[in-house]
């Protein structure tokens, strides 16, 4: 697995917009022009009062207390300057002025201090999440049974909260089998529930020689944890070792996508009445089926979550990739995982809005 190497340990102030640096800007030029108007004009006026704007104007978009402390001070050095530069105003104008950028200054300061220190709590938080989650999804084996394995894992900007996305590969008697999901909700809470589904699957695929029947015994465990708004969307693929056939369960996720001879079809599951997600089966009154399909020589199976499938671009489009796919002719689930995180993180500007897990298998025999 390759997690993308999205933050830094320490919270960095996220840059400015471009109508927000234009208008600080802007609003530094005024003050300047106004102090260079002062100097140089009626001495029995001042603009001093207005200095009181500097440290607030320095305190935008900075997470370091020094920058509104050092405006602080060289706003009271033109007071100072302006006091001697207008004899006629009379000094109460300027020790009010001075005493004013002095608080200014102070109250800049602590908003940029208490700012950083509720980032980096947060961004401490999201650390625990993201290790606890990340500890889950081992890696996946580069060569199981025919098959060679890919996978990344996505994670989502910085202010946005870990999700429960999950994955794993394994060695089975039944041949190789897999699973990608997505636990509805964010935080510590939904890498609980991905933790519950995991060890489920890790055990349950061992041992059940029906696919559909590691499903229900997953929703089972969902159901268990007692929430009643909580289901996970996965899907489940099992690949034999012989043979062209490779089944799917489908419990309310995106169709995973076949790769094969340059066109990619979709993996429906076929059925008039989707299967519901984990967790909601009970409520349906249903059980999970079964759809096989062909996985033969050279073909290529791409599993993955909505992280992927809801980036936008800077018009708000989705990212289209069943579109895209075609054009990404690599041959080896590595080279193709590659190119499709890079394509996508261009697409999405350089980051994304929610976790995604990317899961490419090719079959060599």
């Amino acid at each position: 697995m390759k997690p993308s190497p999205h933050r830094a340990g320490t919270a960095e102030a996220p840059p400015l917009p471009q109508l927000a640096r234009t208008l600080v800007v802007m609003a530094y030029a005024l003050l300047a022009t106004g102090v260079a108007t002062d100097i140089a004009s009626n001495p029995q006026s001042t603009i001093s009062p207005a200095l009181a704007t500097a440290p607030v104007l320095a305190g935008i978009g900075t997470r370091r207390a020094r920058v509104p402390l050092t405006a602080g001070a060289l706003a009271m050095v033109f007071v100072a300057w302006l006091a001697r530069a207008d004899p006629g105003v009379p000094f109460a104008v300027h020790l009010t002025s001075g005493i004013t950028v002095l608080a200014i200054t102070c109250i800049s300061t602590a908003n940029v201090v208490l700012v950083a220190t509720r980032e980096r709590e947060l961004l401490q938080s999201r650390s625990v999440a993201e290790a606890a989650q990340l500890a889950l999804l081992r890696p996946a084996p580069e060569r199981t049974g025919r098959l060679r394995v890919a996978v990344r894992y996505l994670a989502a900007a910085a202010d946005a909260r870990v999700g429960g996305d999950l994955y794993e590969v394994l060695t089975t008697p039944f041949g190789t089998r897999l699973i990608i999901g997505d636990v509805r909700g964010k935080g510590l809470a939904a890498v609980e529930t991905a933790a519950d589904v995991l060890g489920t699957f890790r055990e349950a695929a061992q041992v059940e020689p029906d696919l559909a029947l590691v499903a229900q015994r997953l929703d089972g465990t969902v159901r268990r944890r007692g929430h009643t708004e909580e289901f996970v969307t996965a899907a489940l693929v099992a690949v034999a070792d012989f043979g062209n056939l490779a089944e799917l369960v489908d419990c309310g996720h995106l169709p995973p996508l076949l790769l094969h001879a340059g066109t990619v079809t979709a993996i429906e599951p076929g059925l008039l009445v989707p299967d519901p997600p984990l967790g909601l089966c009970e409520l349906t009154g249903s059980i999970y089926h079964r759809r096989e399909f062909i996985l033969g020589r050279g073909g290529m199976l791409l599993l993955y979550t909505d992280g992927a499938t809801e980036a936008r671009d800077a018009q708000g489009r989705f990212y289209p990739l069943e579109e895209r796919l075609p054009s990404m002719p690599e041959s080896s689930p590595e080279a193709l995982l590659d190119r499709l995180v890079t394509d996508l993180l261009r697409y999405a500007g350089g980051e994304l809005s929610d976790d995604a897990a990317l899961l490419a298998v090719h079959c060599e025999k």
